[in-house]
């Protein structure tokens, strides 16, 4: 959830859901500095959420769908139980 939930790190994978871009697309379209693009970029990778594609001298970034579907899910299963939470009015008495 960390990962995503940075602002710029957020533009980025919505930026790749849509197509692979290099790094020179991604300075363009979000405004970031090299420096800053790249950090986040590899906080990206390292959490799996994106890969990269060698092309020459430039490297790509692809979005991987299957982290992106696995972490809805995780959301998913979390707002099931807090509305069975609601629901059934499911609280801790003190003590």
């Amino acid at each position: 959830m960390r990962v995503l939930a940075d602002p710029l790190r957020l533009r980025i994978i919505t930026l790749l859901a849509r197509e692979t871009l290099c790094t020179t697309h991604l300075i363009e379209e979000t405004g970031a500095r090299q420096t800053n693009l790249s950090n986040h970029l590899r906080v990206l990778r390292e959490a799996g959420v994106v890969e990269t594609e060698p092309c020459g001298r430039f490297t790509y970034y692809k979005l991987r769908p299957d982290v992106i579907a696995s972490l809805a899910g995780g959301f998913a299963e979390l707002a099931q139980t807090a509305r069975a939470t609601a629901e059934n009015n499911v609280k801790r008495s003190c003590p």
